[in-house]
This record gives C-alpha cells, structure tokens and sequence, in this order.
C-alpha cells in the first residue's frame, strides 16, 4: 500500500450521487493531519441504522449525525509496510441534512463537518460536549477552513 485509503458503503438509504466524493475528501482530511497509511471506512445510512447503532454501542436510544468505531489494528502488508486500520465513520444522511438546516449551514458544509468529525475521533481525540472551545472542536473547525475546497454534493 502506498499512501491512505477511504471505503464507503451504504446501508438503509439510497447510494448518495456524492459518495465518493465524500470519500475523497476524507482522504484530503487524512493527508491534512499527516496520517500515513492509514485505512478508513465512511458507511451512510438512514436514521433507523443510525439510532440502532447509537443504541447498541453507546446506549442512547436515539439517532445522531456521526459516530466512529476505533479499530486501531496494523496489518503488515506484502511489501513490508504497514497499514492503519484506523476504523469506521458512520454517517446519518437525514441527520445531515437536519443539521445543516438546524445550524445555518450548506449541505456541503456539514458534510465536511461530519467527515472530519469522525477522522479526529479516530485520530484519539474526544470532546466532552459540543461548545466551540473545546480543542477538537477547535481543530475541527480549522481544518473545514483550510481544506475548503470543491463542493461535495
């Protein structure tokens, strides 16, 4: 393997025309906080696949926009080199686009949000609530700002 890979996969809802685009992004995200070798999975689904989720792993019976399943496995490939398997960013499309016109903001942009939202907490970090000082928000907010970019949706 040479460099970062993002899969994604669909799960309840219909393949959003800008899948891929999503996952390249996530690779822009990747190359942005340094990460080398690492592999992601972006997975969308609908709010019921979400809440279940939420439910199972996190026991809060209710659907969110994002949540990240830390696998933090090495694989030693052919070459010699290793890869990441940093784990899963889980997306909830509907909740998306409720988000989006919740906090005043495109589409695009809470897409954005949500893609590196998951990444850094693969990366390790953590929040204790959503108030804008919190370091990872901090970060986060930083980076939708660098990466900026063409439009994913």
């Amino acid at each position: 393997m040479n460099g970062n890979e993002v899969f994604y996969s669909v799960i309840g809802t219909d393949e959003p025309a800008w899948a891929q685009r999503a996952a390249n992004y996530a690779l822009s995200v990747l190359d942005a906080l340094k990460k080398q070798n690492w592999q992601i999975s972006l997975t969308f689904c609908d709010d019921a696949t979400m809440q279940s989720l939420n439910r199972d792993y996190r026991n809060i019976d209710a659907p969110t926009d994002v949540l990240s399943f830390t696998l933090g496995e090495l694989e030693h490939v052919n070459d010699g080199e290793d890869v990441f398997i940093a784990g899963d960013v889980v997306i909830s499309v509907p909740a998306l686009y409720r988000n989006a016109e919740d906090f005043g903001v495109s589409a695009d942009e809470e897409l954005r949000r949500l893609i590196i939202h998951g990444i850094l907490h693969l990366s390790g970090m953590n929040h204790e609530d959503n108030e804008p000082d919190q370091p990872m928000m901090q970060l986060q907010e930083q980076l939708l700002g660098q990466l900026g970019g063409n439009s994913i949706l």
